[in-house]
């Protein structure tokens, strides 16, 4: 009858064949990928915002009754265009008045010159008076002043009329009106009739931070400066608009509160092919819209870019794990740039052709030896499937 066994014993001669089976883990089996530099488009995002070059108040220069408003809201007017018509019937009579004022003026003054000159024949024959004249010059003088007073009266009293043609100072868009025929009007309304932002070109507006600027400037000084970037803008629904524009203004101060500085930039903003004119949504850009901000390099430099998931993070920052010569992973601290959809730009911390660890960063420790292959194709003596194991036949 067999002796029965320490249930230790058993369990150790059960693990023994399936050590031999197995033999000792190798090294972590990871992907590697080389680090190359090739081209691209540096890029800086910002928030901005899209105002109009121009953009006009439009009111009244006169009181009156508004007569007439000749525009539709929302459409393109020109320079000079009518918008809005005050009563004019007033003001005409006001005109002829002053023209009345004027030829009593001139009656006035042939009169007084005639005066004059009588006066001064009596001096000269003794039969008047030196007072006499004194009095004719001054009605003369008189005369002529109360002439020049009336003939600005009429001109005042023509521009007026002028004024109840309300007419638009600049090419653009039109707004809605906010008051309707019939409303008198005067200059001293706290709202404008209506408002006209010019179209084309638009500005983009946007703040970057006086440390961001120092970067951006440092980046760019030896290339042409402001020469050597163009500005794109993504609209709000995440499309890219298709013009880029060209920065045109740079503010001289950095405002205190945000220790940002303001940046505008010029960009066009042409109809849209297949739109009417004047319609909804013919010109993409509108006044007052959010918009995402970038600002290129016109010509793309060399640099050196990876998976974003090939970066990983600690309380240290940002690095990478590369292979080195002995065949072990090593930490290296990058300075990130460019996030380009999966991928980001190195800007700083590889000097390219280092191998990088892109596939089974969680299997391995910094200093740990590795068994590298190409990122994407299976790992270093991995079965391939359908492939027959060690000493076995394909299942």
């Amino acid at each position: 009858m067999m002796r029965r066994l320490p249930a230790a014993l058993l369990l150790t001669m059960l693990a023994l064949p399936a050590a031999a089976q197995f033999g000792p883990q190798g090294p972590p089996a990871v992907g590697v990928m080389p680090a190359n530099r090739q081209p691209v488009t540096e890029s800086t995002e910002f928030t901005g915002r899209i105002e109009a070059v121009n953009r006009v108040e439009i009111r009244a220069r006169v009181t009156g009754f508004l007569q007439e408003r000749a525009f539709t809201e929302g459409q393109e007017v020109k320079a000079g265009e009518v918008l809005f018509r005050i009563e004019k019937p007033p003001f005409e009579a006001q005109l002829e008045q002053a023209r009345a004022n004027v030829a009593s003026a001139q009656a006035t003054l042939e009169n007084a010159r005639v005066a004059l000159a009588r006066a001064r024949e009596l001096q000269q024959t003794g039969a008047g008076t030196r007072v006499a004249l004194d009095n004719a010059q001054a009605q003369e003088r008189t005369a002529n002043a109360q002439l020049l007073g009336a003939q600005a009266a009429v001109r005042v009293a023509d521009i007026s009329l002028g004024y109840t043609d309300i007419l638009s100072p600049i090419d653009g868009k039109i707004g809605r009106a906010s008051l309707t025929p019939g409303n008198v009007v005067t200059p001293t309304l706290t709202d404008p009739l209506a408002v006209v932002v010019s179209q084309d070109p638009m500005r983009v507006v946007f703040t970057v931070s006086s440390r961001t600027a120092g970067e951006l400037q440092a980046r760019y000084e030896s290339r042409g400066g402001v020469n050597a970037v163009v500005v794109r803008v993504r609209l709000s629904d995440g499309r890219p608009y298709p013009q880029a524009g060209r920065i045109e203004f740079i503010d001289t101060q950095v405002d205190r509160n945000t220790d940002s500085l303001l940046i505008r930039a010029l960009i066009p903003n042409p109809r849209r092919a297949g739109v009417q004119a004047g319609s909804p949504g013919d010109r993409e850009l509108i006044d007052g819209q959010f918009v995402t901000v970038a600002v290129e390099g016109v010509e793309p430099v060399q640099a050196i870019v990876l998976p974003r998931a090939a970066v990983l993070q600690d309380q240290g920052g940002n690095y990478v794990l590369v292979v080195d010569n002995e065949k072990k992973a090593q930490r290296r601290p990058v300075r990130l740039g460019r996030t380009i959809r999966d991928q980001v730009v190195i800007e700083d911390g590889l000097q390219g052709g280092e191998q990088v660890i892109s596939d089974g960063l969680q299997r391995v420790r910094p200093g740990q030896e590795v068994n590298a292959g190409p990122a994407g194709a299976p790992p270093p003596g991995a079965r391939p499937p359908g492939a027959p194991a060690a000493g076995g036949r394909p299942g």
